[in-house]
């Protein structure tokens, strides 16, 4: 299954007091993700927040993924998580699947 995580920073973030051995740490753990695969993207949006894309067996993994990050551990952001689904809307333009001789 496929996620969308969005982060949001906790109202008391002050990110210019952030221990920067903490930034390192969460660096390593989304390496640890991306190497594991559950962690297929990561970016960032023009106001800064993230957005992870993860693959998993269900949302209750996706929440455990997401609370093993330093960050969401120390409380200084936490995720929005939704689950993506398969666009329906191309069965409106094809009638039926395209067979391939192989």
């Amino acid at each position: 299954m496929k996620f969308l995580a969005l982060s949001h920073d906790a109202p008391t973030t002050l990110w210019d007091q952030v221990d920067p051995g903490l930034l390192q740490a969460e660096a390593h753990r989304v390496h640890e993700l991306y190497l594991s695969g559950c962690l297929r993207e990561i970016h960032f949006t023009d106001a800064g927040d993230a957005v992870l894309m993860l693959e998993c067996s269900g949302k209750e993994e996706a929440g455990q993924i997401l609370r093993s990050l330093p960050l969401v551990h120390h409380k200084l952001i936490d995720f929005e998580v939704l689950q993506l689904h398969p666009y329906p809307g191309l069965k409106r333009i094809i009638a039926e699947p395209l067979l391939t001789k192989g």
